[in-house]
């Protein structure tokens, strides 16, 4: 969840797919909130696949939660959201208890220092890391440096800023890029080889 150029949280997003399909999640009234549009939600899954079942899952920088709570509603078996916002991190829960998320795991901490924290118990235990830090704070090269150790070889590694990435730490390819107002969105993954890259809008397939 990331800071807004402009304009308030919407109260609520929708999860668009897999067993929760259609849930809401509540969205705190809070300062720099911007939740992952729906469009771009499905354009990941759709790129990722829509069956993740026994992924597991790093949301940083979690906010509402949406990108979250979709890949454990396509069956991801752990999923751990990071979120220093204690408002926010009571949402989360609550939504967690509400849809009885059992796969999910609420940390109300900051990303980048539980990463490092975590980096030597957890070396690649993640199959897909989702890194959305707030915009214009410039926080995306520490925070692909934090969670590069924890991804799992042939992992994913999703990417929402404001600007395209200019260059990817070693070990990390260009799989997919999508362009979606001041959002770019960016699929990348942990491989020695580099994959073809994609650049698309939401409005547009990928082939």
């Amino acid at each position: 969840m990331s800071a807004a150029p402009r304009g308030a949280p919407p109260g609520e997003v929708r999860i668009i797919g897999g067993r929760w399909r259609r849930s809401k999640l509540a969205v705190p009234a809070r300062p720099g909130l911007r939740p992952t549009p729906e469009r771009v939600r499905e354009t990941l899954f759709n790129w990722l696949g829509q069956d993740l079942a026994g992924w597991r899952v790093l949301d940083a920088f979690a906010g509402s939660g949406a990108l979250g709570f979709e890949a454990a509603s396509r069956g991801a078996a752990e999923v751990v959201l990071l979120e220093r916002d204690a408002p926010m991190c009571r949402a989360l829960e609550a939504s967690r208890q509400r849809l009885d998320g059992q796969a999910l795991r609420v940390e109300c901490v900051d990303a980048l220092a539980w990463m490092r924290a975590a980096a030597p118990a957890l070396a690649g235990h993640f199959d897909l890391v989702l890194l959305d830090p707030p915009f214009g704070a410039a926080l995306l090269p520490r925070a692909l440096a934090a969670a590069m150790p924890l991804l799992a070889a042939g992992g994913w590694l999703y990417v929402e800023s404001g600007e395209a990435l200019e260059s990817l730490p070693a070990g990390l390819a260009p799989h997919r890029e999508l362009l979606a107002g001041a959002v770019h969105a960016q699929l990348l993954r942990r491989t020695a080889a580099a994959d073809r890259s994609c650049v698309t809008t939401v409005r547009d397939d990928c082939a």
